[in-house]
């Protein structure tokens, strides 16, 4: 009895969902040229479930491109409306469309020139009129059999939602490697599907010093640039060698001259480099082969463009050398 229930209440959400078909219209197409213009954010906002809901899709949009947040509308008319620009886009979900305080909150905005976007079931409703742009997600029914909570009208909403991110993510062009960047806290199977020319340290950031310099002078700019080596580069900007500050102790030990011996006769000779167009996960294979953890990286021309740290790659205190 429950499983043909639960497989009902599915089915109603199945129908809410594939009604939306038949409801997207030049309400969408406004909606979407709207946020396209707006050189701010998209604002979401509403109340109760419409309010969870307009979380998720605000998390979506930020996720996929769009700068977005959630404002909650009593929170507003209590001193949270001075967050909200006139260059900004407000969607505002109500599904009967006569929620009080959120129309409220909608009749404020319109008062300063704030574009509205509504997203209700009610087509004729006081939210729909006062709008720019209406994404109509009525659905035939409700799942509740009391026909009282929101279910199959809030998943109808998070679809819409969802379209509306995705049609934004492909107008604006937006591409894998964005989306990786927004998520630098993701799985570190994802983390390495980057080249390495989006993870690697650039410009001042690269320790590296000429071949003339003295080894003080080189143990300096390792300890400036807190990497654990530094790169000896010729004047071509080609990689000479590598000191590591492994290197840099066991000179100590030997009682090595900082100051008069020469960073070019303590170096390792061409170290191991990867090309700035291979992936990160190819870097993180050289760095487990060779048990290093700093790999410069070049260009299509072998010239030094940055380097990398197995720090950049997976983090601190996540990678074990396989042996």
């Amino acid at each position: 009895m429950s499983i043909e229930q639960a497989k009902e209440v599915l089915k109603i959400e199945a129908e809410g969902i594939l009604a939306l078909l038949d409801q997207i219209g030049p309400g969408f197409d406004k909606a979407v040229e709207l946020i396209m213009s707006c050189p701010s954010r998209v604002i979401l906002t509403g109340i109760g479930k419409s309010g969870i809901i307009g979380q998720k899709v605000a998390a979506t949009l930020n996720s996929t491109g769009t700068a977005s947040f959630f404002l909650h509308p009593v929170e507003a008319m209590h001193g949270d409306l001075g967050i909200v620009d006139t260059r900004d886009v407000v969607l505002a979900i109500s599904y009967s469309g006569e929620t009080p305080e959120l129309n409220l909150l909608v009749n404020s905005l319109k008062n300063r020139s704030v574009s509205i976007i509504a997203m209700t079931g009610g087509a004729e409703s006081t939210l729909a009129k006062l709008a720019d742009a209406v994404l109509h997600v009525a659905v035939p029914r409700e799942a509740c059999p009391l026909g009282l909570a929101p279910t199959a009208s809030t998943t109808a909403a998070l679809a819409m939602g969802d379209a509306l991110a995705v049609v934004l993510l492909d107008r604006k062009k937006f591409k894998e490697c964005d989306f990786r960047k927004n998520h630098p806290g993701g799985s570190l199977g994802e983390r390495l599907k980057v080249n390495v020319s989006e993870v690697m340290l650039t410009g001042e950031h690269i320790p590296k010093t000429g071949p003339e310099t003295s080894l003080r002078q080189a143990v300096s700019i390792l300890n400036a640039k807190n990497l654990g080596a530094v790169l000896i580069v010729n004047d071509d900007q080609r990689v000479a060698g590598i000191i590591t500050d492994g290197d840099i102790r066991r000179m100590v030990a030997r009682n090595v001259d900082l100051d008069t011996q020469l960073a070019v006769n303590h170096m390792t000779p061409t170290p191991k480099t990867i090309s700035e167009k291979l992936l990160a996960a190819d870097a993180l294979s050289i760095m487990q082969d060779h048990e290093i953890t700093i790999l410069p990286i070049t260009n299509a021309d072998g010239h030094l463009s940055g380097i990398l740290h197995l720090h950049d790659l997976i983090g601190k205190g996540e990678f074990r050398f396989m042996v």
